[in-house]
């Protein structure tokens, strides 16, 4: 079978398709053919290189996928052969006091496919059972794919973190990235008023289709443009997930009490913070990780009924891996990049 591996850090020309050994049912899991799978932001840092995590090579990369049970290891139940299912990245060891509570994502031995363990860019992927859910009717492959890592991540900071209210302000930064377009509908779904941030004015409608009630730009300092939206009073909530870059700004649109939840870093995590605002204004500051495999379940019933949608950018073979990480890379995606097997 073919998988999309590294076998050392670097940029797009580490990526490799290789041919390698068709792996066989594992007892306690089933082996699912892969379908489709989406990038994240994620790919590309494992790709690089992150300080802290070492990478055992080579590793297939893929954090998101969709595809159709194989075959089904002889302890499963629950899964029959041929059936449509959606990959879900988290591993926990599911006995541990938070796998045991409900809070998997806790897990001390939390894994991420696709990071700390090989992920799901392959043709065929063995999978432990509780990590698979069975895609809804009106879905395609290529939407399944489009869901986990993202609607898990914001659905945890804005509903498990942030615990939105309706009728509240949230800012969410970044609308044509994997969390901003998930995180503008997550937060429209339970009641709140949305400002996004686009990078260009051709953005700015699809910000809107989304579900955005206000856009603004984000290479400017946009601050003012917040102020002025919300009167001067700030922001109840804000969804951060860019790191250097933005950090400063974010603070400054945050309302005396405001929430400000984070999840990623892409553009550097040295910020620096004036405590004298944080307890000042009473600022709450959240970090956030993936989410519960309890929620993904709920988070699938909103797409079952038509609340969500998975945002997709391009469809690719999976062959233009390398046109895929540039793609996102380079900031072009307004969603998600599916790989299609």
């Amino acid at each position: 079978m073919k998988a999309i591996r590294i076998h050392k850090h670097g940029g797009t020309e580490v990526l490799s398709v290789d041919e390698i050994p068709l792996p066989n049912v594992e007892d306690d899991k089933i082996l699912v053919k892969i379908k489709a799978t989406s990038l994240n932001h994620l790919d590309l840092w494992v790709r690089k290189g992150m300080p802290g995590l070492p990478i055992t090579f080579p590793r297939i990369l893929g954090c998101d996928g969709s595809g159709t049970v194989e075959k089904v290891g002889k302890l499963v139940t629950g899964f029959s052969e041929g059936e449509r299912v959606l990959l879900q990245p988290g591993i926990s060891c599911g006995f541990c006091s938070f796998c045991l509570c409900g809070e998997d994502h806790y897990c001390k031995n939390y894994k991420i496919s696709g990071e700390h363990c090989d992920g799901f860019n392959a043709e065929f992927v063995n999978v432990p059972p509780q990590n698979l859910v069975k895609i809804p009717a009106s879905m395609t492959f290529e939407e399944a794919a489009a869901i986990p890592l993202v609607f898990q991540t914001s659905y945890e900071m804005l509903v498990r973190k942030a615990k939105i209210k309706a009728g509240e302000t949230v800012l969410v930064l970044g609308a044509g990235s994997g969390i901003g377009s998930s995180a503008i509908q997550i937060a429209k779904v339970f009641g709140a008023k949305v400002i996004t941030t686009v990078g260009s004015e051709s953005k700015f409608g699809f910000a809107k289709k989304l579900g955005a009630d206000f856009v603004v730009n984000h290479s400017e300092n946009f601050v003012k443009s917040v102020r002025e939206i919300t009167k001067k009073q700030g922001v109840d909530v804000v969804v951060e997930h860019v790191g250097e870059a933005t950090w400063n700004q974010s603070l400054q649109c945050l309302k005396n009490f405001g929430r400000l939840v984070t999840c990623g870093a892409t553009t550097g995590f040295d910020v620096k913070i004036d405590l004298r605002f944080l307890f000042i204004k009473n600022y709450r500051l959240f970090g956030s990780t993936m989410g519960s495999k309890g929620d993904f379940h709920k988070i699938i019933k909103f797409f079952e009924s038509g609340e969500l949608k998975a945002v997709i950018h391009k469809i690719l073979p999976f062959t233009e891996v390398k046109a895929a990480h540039e793609m996102l890379e380079n900031r072009e995606n307004l969603g998600k990049v599916v790989l299609k097997f």
